[in-house]
C-alpha cells in the first residue's frame, strides 16, 4: 500500500503511465544520448508581473505555462511529465541500440532489445491481428460449465495484468504482521476508472456511459461480431460491470486500512463465494497447497460477486470474459484495435487529441516489464555516489527536523511521542536503485512475438508475486524502477524510496545553490517522510503493522488539525463546478504541507553558519529562491477531461493548490515576500493549518 509522491498516482509516477495515453508533437522527437539540463529554478518559467503574495503559483510558473503548451499526445503536461518524457527519449536511445541483434549484448540487454524490436514491428502486429488472443478466446468459448470457471479465471489472471476479470488475487504484507506475505483477494471487474462512473446520475456520467457502451460494441465488431451482436454484448458487459461497481468500496473508504483488512481462512473465503471453487482456482494458479490465510479487502464485494456467479448465464460470462481479454490486450494488437482503445480511453475519457507515437509506448512497456534491467543501463550513466550521498544527507537532515517537530508538539503526549520517535528512527531510506537487481532469466522473449512477449511478461510478474505468499517479506525490493520520475513511502515497509530518475535536474540540481534544492527535492523528501504520519500512515507502527499507537486524546488532537487542512482544500475547484474531494486528497495534502515545513527548517539548519548575501541571485533572496524552487516542481496544465477523471480518482490535489494551499499556511512565506494582511496568500495566524 505505498503512498505515491508528487505526481498524480494514475498519471505518471512510472514511465509506463507517462506513455499510456495520447497527439504526436508537431516537431518529431528523436532519441537522446544524454539527459538534457534544465535548472531547478528557472527564471524564464516565472511571471514577475504577478504578485507572489496574490498567487505564488502563477508568479513562479506563469512563464512555464505560456511556453509549454500541452503536447497533443498528453492529457496533462508539467515539469514531472516533461522530465519523464525526456527520460523516455533517453531510454529510447538505449533500446534502439540494443534492438540490433548483431550487437554485443548480455542476456538482459538481448531481452530488452528483442522485446523493443518486436514491439516496434507495427507491420507484424497488424498482420497478426487478434491471433495472439486466439488460444485464450478459444478457452473462453469452450466454457461449458461454471465449474470450469476457476481454472479459466486463473489462466486469465496470470496472463493479463490487473484485476479486470471479476476480481484480483495476489500477494501483500499482512496488515497485522508486516514480516510476512499473505494472499489478498481484492475487488475488481470494471473497466472505467472508478465505481462512480457507473453509479453517478449526472448528465456527464450518463453520456460517458453511453460512449463507453459504444466503445465496447465497436471493439466486439472489430473482433468479428456483427452490429446487433456487438450491441447486445455491450449491454451485457455494462450490466455486469455496473453490478460489480455498485458493490465496490468508494476510494475514500479504501484509504481506511481497517475497512480493507478482513483476514479469513480458506473456509471463510469459500463461505463468501459458495458458487466459486477457490481450491480449484489456487491449484490452477500454481499457488502452494495448504494456503490458510487470506485478506479479503472487500467482503461485501465478494458476496455480491457470488450472486453474479450464481445468476449469470454461461453465455453472459463468456461475453464478459471476451470483452475483458480483448480490452486488456487492445494496446498490443493491430492498429484498428489500438486506435479504438485510444479513441475512448485516451481521447474521450482523458482528452488527449492523438495517440502517442509507437516508440513511447514500446519504451514504456520495456520499463514496465523489464524495468530493473533497463534501470541498470540508466543508473550506470546518471547516478553516482556523490549524488546518492547528497540525497542521503538531505534526508537525514529532514528526519532530524521531524524529530524536533515531534519533541516540540504541545498537543501530543509523551507516550505518543515515544512511539512516533520509534517509528521515525525505524524508517529505511532507499536511494537511487535496489541493492540487488531483479532476475529476469526465466522470462522468455521472442523477437517476432510482440503480444506474446507482453503476456509472458505478465505471467512472469504474476508468478513472481504469487511465489511470495507464505514467505518472509523481502525488504530490499523496490516498487518503482530506478528511472521513474517519482518517489514513494510504504507504511508497511516503513521506508521512503527515491529512484535515480527523480534525483536529476530540474528536480535535484547539483549546479544550483541549496535554497531551490531544499525547496524542491527537500520538499519531496519531507513529503514522503510526512506520509508516515499522515491520516493513513499514522495508523501503522514502527514495524509497519496496523496498530493503534496513539492515545485517544492525541488522536483527536491530530484529527482536529487534519480537519483544518481538509476544510481548506474542500473550498478549491478542480474543473467546472467540481471541488476537491478533500477526504480523498487529505493524505497528500498533509504530506505537502508537512513536507515543506520540514524542508524549510532543514534548509535553515543546513545554512546556519553560512553567509547568504552572496547567494542572492536573479533578483531573489535565498528565502524567495526556496519558495520559487518549491513552486516550480509542479508547474503543470491539464485538459478538462483529464481533470474530471482525476477529481474522482486522484488522491493528489491539482498543482496550483499543492503550491498555494501549502505556503498560505507558512508565515515564513509571508515574511520572505513581505506580504501584507488582506492579500490572497495571507491567512490570519489563527486560521493557519499545521500538524507537523
Amino acid at each position: 500500500m505505498p503512498s505515491s509522491a508528487r505526481l498524480p498516482a494514475l498519471l505518471a509516477l512510472s514511465l509506463a503511465a507517462a506513455a499510456a495515453c495520447a497527439q504526436t508533437p508537431s516537431t518529431p522527437e528523436a532519441p537522446l544520448s544524454a539527459l538534457p539540463y534544465v535548472p531547478s529554478l528557472d527564471t524564464t518559467a516565472m511571471d514577475r508581473s504577478v504578485d507572489p503574495c496574490e498567487d505564488l503559483y502563477q508568479y513562479a510558473c506563469g512563464g512555464w505555462l505560456k511556453n509549454n503548451p500541452i503536447p497533443a499526445d498528453q492529457s496533462r503536461w508539467g515539469v514531472y511529465s516533461k522530465m519523464a518524457n525526456e527520460n523516455l527519449r533517453y531510454l529510447w536511445g538505449i533500446l534502439d541500440k540494443l534492438s540490433d541483434a548483431q550487437a554485443t549484448r548480455n542476456a538482459n540487454q538481448a531481452r530488452m532489445g528483442d522485446y523493443f524490436a518486436a514491439c516496434m514491428d507495427e507491420a507484424a502486429a497488424n498482420k497478426a491481428g487478434l491471433a495472439p488472443l486466439a488460444p485464450m478466446l478459444a478457452r473462453i468459448d469452450a466454457l461449458a460449465d461454471k465449474k470450469q470457471l476457476p481454472t479459466l479465471l486463473a489462466a486469465l489472471h496470470l496472463a493479463t495484468a490487473g484485476d479486470r476479470f471479476f476480481f484480483g488475487f495476489g500477494a501483500n504484507q499482512d496488515f497485522a504482521d508486516s514480516t510476512r506475505v499473505i494472499a489478498f483477494a481484492t475487488g475488481g471487474g470494471i473497466s472505467l476508472p472508478d465505481r462512480d462512473y457507473y453509479t453517478d446520475d449526472t448528465d456527464k456520467a450518463r453520456t460517458l456511459r453511453e460512449q463507453y457502451a459504444a466503445h465496447v460494441a465497436r471493439s466486439f465488431e472489430l473482433a468479428g461480431s456483427d452490429a446487433a451482436q456487438a450491441k447486445a454484448a455491450a449491454t451485457t458487459v455494462m450490466a455486469i460491470e455496473t453490478a460489480l461497481a455498485r458493490a465496490t468500496l468508494t476510494r475514500v473508504d479504501k484509504r481506511d486500512p481497517y475497512k480493507t483488512f478482513h483476514k479469513v481462512d480458506a473456509k471463510g473465503l469459500q463461505a463468501l463465494t459458495p458458487h466459486f471453487d477457490w481450491a480449484a482456482y489456487r491449484k490452477a494458479l500454481g499457488v502452494a497447497p495448504g494456503l490458510k490465510v487470506y485478506n479479503v479487502t472487500e467482503p461485501a464485494f465478494f458476496k455480491a460477486l457470488d450472486k453474479q456467479f450464481a445468476t449469470l448465464s454461461l453465455a453472459d460470462i463468456r461475453t464478459y470474459l471476451r470483452w475483458q481479454l480483448i480490452s486488456s490486450n487492445a494496446p498490443y494488437l493491430d492498429n484498428a484495435m489500438v486506435q479504438a482503445n485510444f479513441d475512448f480511453f485516451g481521447q474521450t475519457l482523458n482528452g488527449a487529441p492523438q495517440m502517442k507515437p509507437r516508440w513511447k509506448r514500446c519504451v514504456a512497456l520495456v520499463d514496465q516489464q523489464l524495468g530493473e534491467a533497463l534501470g541498470q543501463e540508466f543508473v550506470a550513466q546518471n547516478f553516482g555516489p556523490e549524488l546518492k550521498q547528497a540525497t542521503l544527507t538531505m534526508t537525514q537532515e529532514i528526519e532530524a527536523e521531524m524529530g524536533k517537530s515531534i519533541d516540540s508538539l504541545a498537543w501530543m503526549s509523551e507516550a505518543t511521542k515515544k512511539r512516533a520517535r520509534e517509528k521515525l528512527h525505524s524508517i529505511a531510506n532507499k536511494i537511487g536503485y535496489p541493492d540487488q537487481w531483479r532476475d529476469y532469466s526465466s522470462l522468455q522473449v521472442a523477437r517476432g512475438d510482440f503480444a506474446g512477449n507482453v503476456m509472458r511478461g505478465n505471467v512472469f510478474e504474476s508468478k513472481r508475486q504469487l511465489a511470495k505468499i507464505g514467505k518472509p517479506v523481502a525488504r530490499g525490493e523496490w516498487q518503482m524502477t530506478p528511472q521513474t520520475v517519482n518517489a514513494y513511502y510504504d507504511p508497511q515497509m516503513n521506508d521512503i524510496n527515491f529512484p535515480a530518475g527523480i534525483l536529476q535536474a530540474p528536480l535535484y540540481d547539483a549546479k544550483l545553490d541549496d535554497a531551490p534544492n531544499y525547496g524542491n527535492t527537500g520538499g519531496t523528501i519531507g513529503h514522503e517522510l510526512t506520509h508516515g504520519f499522515d491520516d493513513q500512515g499514522r495508523q501503522f507502527d514502527a514495524k509497519g503493522n496496523l496498530k493503534d499507537w496513539w492515545t485517544k486524546k492525541d488522536a483527536q488532537e491530530f484529527e482536529t488539525r487534519a480537519a483544518c487542512v481538509s476544510d481548506q482544500y474542500a473550498q478549491y475547484t478542480v474543473v467546472d463546478d467540481i471541488r476537491i474531494n478533500s477526504k480523498l486528497t487529505l493524505g497528500e495534502d498533509l504530506a505537502d504541507l508537512g513536507g515543506l515545513v520540514l524542508a524549510y527548517s532543514a534548509w535553515k539548519a543546513h545554512i546556519a553558519n553560512k553567509t547568504l548575501d552572496k547567494d542572492n541571485r536573479d533578483g531573489l533572496t535565498p528565502e524567495q529562491r526556496f519558495f520559487v524552487g518549491y513552486a516550480q516542481w509542479d508547474c503543470n496544465d491539464a485538459r478538462p477531461e483529464f481533470l474530471r477523471v482525476k477529481a474522482k480518482t486522484d488522491p493528489h490535489s491539482p498543482g496550483r493548490y499543492r503550491i498555494n494551499g501549502v505556503v498560505v499556511n507558512m508565515p515564513e512565506f509571508e515574511k520572505a515576500f513581505s506580504c501584507k494582511p488582506g492579500q490572497k496568500m495571507v491567512k490570519k495566524p489563527e486560521e493557519r493549518c499545521k500538524v507537523w
